[in-house]
């Protein structure tokens, strides 16, 4: 179990790194959106790292960047971004469970 919170808060120490990024190249509803997600992976970033300790462990520390996947220059990259970063973080939550 503390192995795969682990994994999982890693995830999420890289999506709030990614949503940062991509938070800068979005504009409107879109914005709202991102900055909606922002906050959820920092909430659950945050939970995570009490669950580790209640496991017993020293939280995974972020790495100070991330290597994105592709350049993100505009909204449709930032968007794109926004669901490769789901896709992973959703794989990694399906390992927890």
């Amino acid at each position: 179990a503390l192995t795969a919170t682990q994994t999982a808060l890693a995830a999420e120490h890289a999506a709030v790194y990614g949503y940062g990024v991509l938070g800068g190249r979005i504009t409107g509803k879109r914005r709202t959106e991102a900055s909606a997600a922002y906050d959820g992976h920092r909430a659950r970033r945050d939970a995570l790292m009490r669950t580790v300790r209640d496991l017993g462990g020293a939280p995974v520390a972020a790495d100070a960047a991330y290597a994105l996947p592709f350049a993100v220059t505009d909204t449709a990259s930032a968007l794109r971004l926004a669901a490769v970063l789901e896709d992973r973080v959703a794989g990694v939550y399906s390992d927890l469970v």
